[in-house]
């Protein structure tokens, strides 16, 4: 027999089984509903009820039919929360060519055309005109990414901040359990939508001449114009760079933005959570598992991290094509051994459990523990990356803490495997920093990585081999990936392992040309790779990366930057990626001699009996956005 109330409710018959008359909070998603901390609407739902609510998600609502979904459990006491879902709805719909695409990760059975186009401004527009007095508050990586007036790749056109779009009330940006608790709080208490202002990491959107309540502590800065912005694209290059150093700082001002005859203000993120915070929001009561009604039909979201965990939040990392440090925080924030510990026993104890952790990470897996050593310095600190150009001294990188980890988890009696699926960043552990101690720790998490917490490949992202692309790409040269291929095949000898690197790469970035992936085919064929883990650049809204490709300008440099948008320029790039399969080569050759490159077609193609790297194993391709880092 099921207890469906170890569920939060998604139908009238679910409430009624708790014996409630009504709902405070009402939770509209794009997925499937999976009570588990790695999707956003159970995590919001769970902070909601700790706060003594009475809350519901109603997971994929049909927009199609009578609404029928959408009014089902009639208004709530306080709000409704929408989600388009743990990703941009456009980019889990299509692909990088702009080509729909037939499968859906977050939806039962992995089927397609359970969630609208622009998921977020359908479900709020709908719930507007059902129940126009009700407050809507939207959240999740679509509203967060689209708070300003952002490029839309898909339209291709210059859009507005979302919160018109969508007539919400309210937006909430990053990880927002502190946001919507608050929210929550002073609802209940009797305060108007309208006059919650003040509340850290929240957006909302005004009369262009009203006057606004003073924000202690910050300062307000007025970006340009969304018309100024459509009328030059310079001014969109401007606007993301104050944009991008305020998302960086801990300590951010106030944002306003002009559309129209309408203002939007963005409060600052709240600064640094502790690790009681995190490690709260992580200890509630899950039950780990989808809903029972989806019954036998796969989730492959859940299926992926179903015995994972999820050790921190946060990249200090600031690629250039990257969302997590403009959504979650370029700060780390590590969650306390004892409440990881807890959650592996938790794992330990579902029946379906054969001892093996497929996952003890987060954006990058080895970040845990990292932080700034002189907070004064961090608080004063606006650089997008801290491990780009070069390592910040002021960066502790002791992965003594992480070793720990792994042992302590691994010391359980249960466990039989614990393995490092999230991508690690090798120009970490191949820095040094002249402390010999740290040094130490950073040889030895390697070996402790590759000897003990690899599923026989581990997965790692260079994205390029030239360094004029790295450059823009905020990525390390190529030069430290062959460095670590040294290390990794050594230590594998060592060890008597035979395990594989899964190198990531990328087309079609900005400042990439057809002659630079030309050259990344030849230098990772000469590394004996067959590549099979590559994509094409999608512009997401909100990444320095989008911002070039959109304006062709650098934001930090003013410079013009060329970038690849023909759909038959962009395939020429990626057939690179694929030298070794017969049915590329043809028309390989012919690019080489239009790129007036014919030196390359022997260097390339003159050998057709090529090994691929020891052990190399197709891979299934990356989906552009599902990137976990």
């Amino acid at each position: 027999m099921i207890d469906y109330t170890a569920w939060l409710p998604t139908t009238k018959k679910e409430v009624e089984m708790r014996g409630w008359n009504e709902l405070d909070v009402i939770i509209f998603s794009g997925d499937a509903y999976v009570d588990h901390p790695a999707f956003g609407a159970a995590v919001i739902g769970r902070v909601l009820e700790a706060e003594g609510l009475k809350v519901a998600i109603v997971p994929q609502p049909n927009w199609r039919d009578d609404l029928r979904d959408f009014k089902k459990l009639g208004k709530p006491r306080l709000f409704f929360g929408i989600s388009a879902g743990c990703m941009d709805s456009m980019v889990n719909h299509y692909t990088a060519n702009k080509r729909l695409r037939s499968n859906d990760a977050y939806t039962p059975g992995g089927v397609s055309g359970f969630r609208p186009d622009y998921a977020t401004v359908v479900y709020s527009t709908i719930l507007k005109q059902l129940f126009p007095e009700t407050p809507v508050v939207i959240g999740g990586i679509e509203a967060s990414m689209r708070r300003f007036s952002h490029y839309d790749y898909w339209s291709d056109s210059y859009k507005r901040s979302i919160l018109l779009d969508s007539k919400a009330d309210l937006l909430v940006y990053g990880m927002g359990e502190k946001s919507i608790r608050e929210i929550a709080s002073r609802i209940a208490a009797g305060n108007s939508v309208q006059s919650i202002t003040n509340i850290p990491q929240t957006a909302y959107c005004i009369p262009n001449k009203a006057s606004m309540e003073e924000y202690p502590g910050v300062e307000t800065i007025d970006l340009l114009s969304h018309e100024a912005c459509l009328k030059d694209k310079r001014n969109s290059a401007r606007n993301f760079k104050i944009i991008e150093e305020e998302s960086n700082k801990i300590i951010a001002n106030r944002l306003t933005q002009t559309e129209g005859n309408r203002k939007i203000v963005v409060n600052p993120p709240y600064t640094t959570w502790s690790q009681a915070e995190i490690d709260a929001a992580y200890d509630l009561p899950y039950t780990r598992l989808p809903h029972p009604k989806y019954k036998d039909k796969p989730i492959p979201a859940f299926e992926m991290i179903r015995f994972s965990v999820n050790t921190h939040r946060g990249c200090f990392g600031g690629c250039a094509f990257c969302t997590i440090s403009m959504h979650q925080g370029k700060q780390v924030i590590s969650r306390s051994e004892e409440s990881i510990l807890k959650e592996v026993k938790l794992i330990g104890k579902m029946p379906d459990f054969k001892g093996y952790l497929s996952d003890l990470g987060g954006p990058s897996a080895n970040m845990y523990r990292l932080q700034g050593i002189d907070k004064g310095q961090c608080q004063k600190c606006k650089r997008p990356s801290c491990i780009y150009p070069a390592v910040c001294k002021n960066l502790n990188v002791d992965h003594s803490e992480m070793i720990k980890l792994y042992k302590e988890v691994d010391a359980l009696p249960f466990i039989k495997k614990s393995f490092i699926g999230s991508g690690v960043r090798y120009d970490l552990l191949l820095h040094k920093t002249g402390n010999s101690a740290i040094d130490k720790s950073l040889s030895a998490y390697t070996r402790e990585l590759i000897a003990h917490h690899v599923s026989g490949r581990l997965k790692v992202a260079p994205e390029h081999t030239s360094d004029a692309v790295l450059k823009f790409m905020r990525k390390p040269s190529f030069q430290l990936f062959k460095e670590f291929c040294r290390e990794f095949d050594k230590i594998n000898r060592e060890e008597g392992l035979n395990q594989q690197l899964i190198p990531y790469f990328i087309s079609s970035h900005p400042g990439c040309s057809t002659d630079n992936m030309a050259e990344l085919a030849i230098e990772t064929k000469s590394l004996n790779f067959k590549l099979e883990q590559v994509q094409d650049f999608t512009p997401t809204p909100m990444t320095l990366a989008t911002e070039i490709y959109y304006t062709g300008i650098n934001p930090y440099t003013g410079d013009k930057v060329f970038t690849s948008k023909a759909a038959n320029d962009k395939k020429a790039q990626q057939q690179f990626f694929f030298w070794y399969k017969p049915e590329f080569r043809q028309s390989i050759i012919q690019e080489l001699r239009k790129m007036n490159r014919p030196d390359l077609i022997d260097k390339l193609l003159g050998y057709k009996n090529i090994e691929p790297r020891k052990n190399q194993e197709k891979g299934s391709g990356r989906a552009s956005g599902k990137r976990k880092r």
